[in-house]
């Protein structure tokens, strides 16, 4: 997630502000380039675009690679080869990985590190009761010793307007196991809606959700490349954008609740 500071005007009803997953902001303007700034090799440019994703300000990082400003891609995922999707399927909306969660009912437990400030305690504790009051077939529970399921850790080397980055399930049906939180993008904010947002939208990579607008990314309007599976759109949810998603790529640094199809679409998943 990446920080943006100008302005887009949508006159389709009103004027929406838009949930991020770089820095959750309320005024952004699309460009109109899809040029690759070159960050990594172009062997792995390749490889990033063959999952189905702009290899765009792709950045190596411990983990394998940042893609989309938030989303971690492993050596493993390259490897693989499995999150792709169909360039098919209607344009946006609520759309899901092809690893989701699995054992379900099941309580994803989170520790924080002892590192982070207490406004992301408080978040994480809001991100939780958000997720929980929908009755899903999995819940959250925030733990202070023992072995989490996800450990939300602070990490400053993050890329610069970086806010938070996480990844997509594993293989064998468990959530990706790190948020990491760059506190200096969020600077001094005491907005506990704005930081359980954007955890909310990291949740959400963790459990198997794609960007709403991957296919033409509200931020920087990049089209993803085709695959064959990866981006499956929910059955309930419509193909018309959804610009107050909690999954859309960019946005305001405001408090962004579950719209109403982000709740159809969690429920369709996980109910």
């Amino acid at each position: 997630m990446k920080t943006r500071f100008s302005s887009i005007f949508l006159t389709l009803i009103s004027l929406f502000f838009l949930a991020s997953c770089s820095n959750l902001e309320s005024n952004i303007t699309p460009k109109e380039t899809n040029t690759i700034v070159a960050k990594v090799p172009t062997s792995i440019a390749s490889q990033i675009e063959s999952l189905g994703f702009s290899a765009n300000n792709a950045v190596p990082i411990a983990e394998g690679y940042l893609v989309e400003g938030d989303i971690v891609l492993t050596e493993e995922d390259l490897a693989a080869g499995v999150l792709l999707y169909d360039k098919s399927a209607p344009s946006e909306e609520q759309y899901r990985t092809t690893q989701l969660v699995t054992g379900l009912p099941r309580v994803i437990t989170i520790k924080l590190a002892t590192t982070l400030p207490q406004i992301f305690i408080t978040g994480t504790d809001e991100m939780i009761k958000r997720y929980n009051a929908l009755g899903l077939k999995i819940t959250f529970k925030r733990i202070t010793s023992g072995t989490p399921t996800i450990n939300i850790v602070k990490d400053e080397s993050l890329p610069a307007g970086t806010l938070a980055t996480s990844g997509f399930p594993y293989s064998y049906g468990s959530p990706y196991g790190y948020i990491k939180i760059k506190t200096a993008t969020f600077g001094n904010t005491t907005n506990v809606g704005y930081v359980a947002s954007t955890l909310a939208h990291e949740m959400g990579h963790c459990i198997g959700f794609r960007h709403t607008d991957y296919f033409a990314r509200v931020c920087d309007r990049v089209n993803e490349k085709a695959g064959t599976q990866g981006a499956i759109q929910i059955p309930g949810t419509p193909t018309a954008i959804d610009y107050g998603s909690w999954m859309i790529s960019c946005g305001g640094a405001v408090d962004v609740p579950f719209s109403v199809m982000d709740i159809a679409s969690l429920k369709a998943l996980y109910k």
